[in-house]
């Protein structure tokens, strides 16, 4: 008689629970899908990783492996932070790097990992501050560079962990978990 009422109890409970009412989320806006975008790239885990999952745990040696084909972590690493940053000068009008060799933004030192991290971090904060702060009419001028920044962002997180993964040095439990 005692399980007849727990489940009793628990199924009244669950049907109570669904006939509520959920609160709606509210819609999305430009900025909030802007930032969304920025975030999930530089440290908020979504349906891909981030860079912070990306170089979790990596030492400065671990990030200047190479298979001899592709890019090394921390040349990936120095490489979004050249372009954040000169995309964050261009979005403050303020001067930007020239470059006319991309090669020369994939330079890396490994005696620098622990700055080149903490770099990738003050810009990317700097690019969300950025974007919060914007009125609608910039964030319609820029939304297509931010976009872009962090599409590129994406896409070298990407070659990071499928680098880590030949390396040998990629923790799955870092992955993302569906």
């Amino acid at each position: 008689m005692r399980k007849f009422l727990v489940a009793i109890i628990l199924a009244v409970t669950c049907i109570a629970q669904v006939q509520q009412p959920q609160q709606p989320k509210p819609p999305a806006t430009l900025k909030s899908v802007l930032l969304q975008e920025l975030r999930e790239t530089h440290n908020e885990k979504a349906w891909f990783v981030s860079e912070k999952e990306a170089v979790a745990g990596l030492t400065a040696e671990q990030a200047a492996w190479s298979d001899g084909k592709n890019h090394s972590v921390g040349q990936l690493v120095v490489h979004l932070n050249f372009w954040n940053s000169a995309n964050l000068d261009r979005l403050k009008h303020q001067p930007a790097p020239k470059v006319t060799d991309n090669n020369t933004t994939f330079v890396f030192d490994p005696t620098q990992w622990d700055s080149a991290l903490k770099e990738f971090d003050r810009v990317m904060t700097e690019l969300e501050q950025f974007v919060q702060s914007a009125d609608d009419a910039t964030l319609a001028k820029i939304a297509p560079t931010v976009a872009r920044i962090a599409q590129h962002n994406a896409y070298h997180i990407g070659e990071m962990v499928t680098s880590r993964k030949k390396q040998g040095t990629w923790d799955p439990e870092n992955g993302v978990k569906l």
